[in-house]
C-alpha cells in the first residue's frame, strides 16, 4: 500500500512539474487543481444544502434586473472570446485537419492560451445560473445532472488549460462560445418581458443549433484517430465521448418536444420513496391496482417492469433538462396557496426548446436549466 501511494505521489509530481505548460505558471488558480475542486465543492454544498436551507423561510428574491445584467455580460464576454479565437487562431493560422499545441512564446499563441484561461474562468461565472434558482426558490429546477454538469466543467477545463492551452481542442471552446452568444441573447430578450416575445420565434432552433454543434465537434475531433497528428489522443477520446453523450440527450429532447409534441414528465420528489410506499395502494373505487388473483404470481415482475420504465423515463427527463436545454421549457414552478404556502412542480411546455431564463408569465419569471 505504501509503495502504491509513493508511486501515485511521484507520478502526480512528475505530471505537475514536467508535463505542465510553463506559460501558465503564476496564473490565477493554475498552480494546483485543488482550489478549483474546493470551489466546485462549495458550489455543490450551497446549491444543494446551504442555499435551500437559508431560503426555506424567506420569500423568493426578485432578480429581474440582475438576470438581465448577467445575460448582457455573458453575451459580451462570449463575443470577445470568439473574436480573439478567430483572429489569433482559427481564421488565419490554425488547421481544421490537425492542429498540435504550440508551447512557444509566439504572441498569438500566448493570446490563445490566455483565452483558454478566460474560457475556464467563465465556467465559474455560470454557477450563477444555479444560484439564481436558489435565490428565487426554484428548487425543482436544480436537478442532480444540472449540478453535476456545472461542477465538473471547471475541473475538467482546468486540466486543458494546465497542459494543452491551445491547438485542436480550442475549436470546441470557440464553437461552444459562439453558441452561447446566440443562447444568452435569447435569454436576455426573454428576461426583458412580454413586449419582446415577438422576437423569440426562433427559440426552437436553439436546440437544433446545439445538436449541430455536437455533431461538428465529434467529426472534427474523430479525424485525429485516422491521421498522424501530434495532439493528445486522450483529450480527443474525451471530447468525442462528450459530444456523443450530449447529442443523444439533445436529440431525445428534440424528438419529445417538437416531433412527438409530448409534454415531458416532471420529476417527482422522493420518487423512490413514493414507489416503495405506494405499491399496492387501491384506486378511487377501492379496487387494488394489481389483481389479487395474479398478485402472487405476477406482482413482483409487474413492479420490476414499472420500476425499470420509471427509471428510464426519469433518467432521460433529468438528462434532457440538465444539459443546457433545461431552463426554458421542461419544468415550471407555480406557487399555490393550500394552508401554508407550498410549491408544486408542474410541466410547462409550449414549444420552448432551451434556455436559462423562461419567458415572463403573469408578471413572474420562471427559469429552467440547461449545458454547453
Amino acid at each position: 500500500m505504501s509503495a502504491f501511494l509513493k508511486n501515485f505521489v511521484d507520478g502526480y509530481h512528475d505530471l505537475m512539474i514536467n508535463k505542465r505548460d510553463t506559460r501558465v505558471d503564476g496564473w490565477l488558480l493554475m498552480s494546483s487543481p485543488f482550489p478549483t475542486l474546493l470551489i466546485c465543492a462549495c458550489y455543490i454544498y450551497f446549491v444543494k444544502y446551504l442555499g435551500p436551507r437559508l431560503m426555506r423561510d424567506r420569500k423568493p428574491f426578485e432578480l429581474r434586473s440582475a438576470i438581465i445584467v448577467y445575460n448582457v455580460i455573458q453575451v459580451v464576454s462570449s463575443i470577445y472570446l470568439v473574436y480573439k479565437g478567430l483572429v489569433h487562431a482559427w481564421l488565419f493560422r490554425y488547421s481544421l485537419r490537425c492542429q498540435p499545441v504550440d508551447y512557444s512564446d509566439d504572441p498569438d499563441e500566448l493570446i490563445v492560451a490566455q483565452m483558454c484561461w478566460w474560457y475556464y474562468f467563465c465556467k465559474f461565472t455560470e454557477f450563477l445560473d444555479t444560484i439564481f434558482f436558489v435565490l428565487r426558490k426554484k428548487f425543482d429546477q436544480i436537478t442532480n445532472l444540472h449540478v453535476i454538469h456545472h461542477s465538473i466543467m471547471p475541473a475538467a477545463v482546468w486540466w486543458g488549460v494546465k497542459f494543452t492551452p491551445g491547438g485542436h481542442a480550442t475549436f470546441f471552446g470557440m464553437l461552444n462560445t459562439f453558441v452561447h452568444i446566440i443562447m444568452y441573447t435569447y435569454y436576455l430578450l426573454a428576461a426583458m418581458g412580454p413586449k419582446y416575445q415577438k422576437y423569440l420565434w426562433w427559440k426552437k432552433h436553439l436546440t437544433t443549433m446545439q445538436m449541430v454543434q455536437f455533431v461538428t465537434v465529434f467529426f472534427h475531433t474523430a479525424q485525429l484517430f485516422f491521421i498522424e497528428c501530434n495532439f493528445p489522443k486522450i483529450i480527443a477520446y474525451i471530447m468525442c465521448f462528450n459530444s456523443v453523450m450530449f447529442l443523444s440527450l439533445f436529440s431525445n429532447f428534440y424528438i419529445q418536444a417538437y416531433i412527438k409534441r409530448r409534454r415531458l414528465p416532471a420529476v417527482k420528489k422522493d420518487e423512490d420513496h413514493h414507489d416503495g410506499v405506494n405499491n399496492g395502494l387501491t384506486n378511487h373505487s377501492g379496487i387494488s391496482s394489481d389483481k389479487a388473483t395474479n398478485r402472487k404470481n405476477s406482482g413482483k415482475d409487474e413492479k420490476e417492469r414499472r420500476g425499470v420504465g420509471k427509471m428510464i423515463t426519469t433518467i432521460m427527463t433529468n438528462a434532457s433538462a440538465a444539459c443546457y436545454i433545461g431552463q426554458n421549457g421542461l419544468y415550471q414552478s407555480k406557487d399555490k396557496t393550500k394552508g401554508n404556502d407550498s410549491c408544486k412542480s408542474k410541466v410547462n411546455f409550449n414549444g420552448k426548446s432551451s434556455g436559462h431564463l423562461n419567458n415572463q408569465t403573469n408578471g413572474q419569471f420562471t427559469t429552467q436549466k440547461k449545458n454547453l
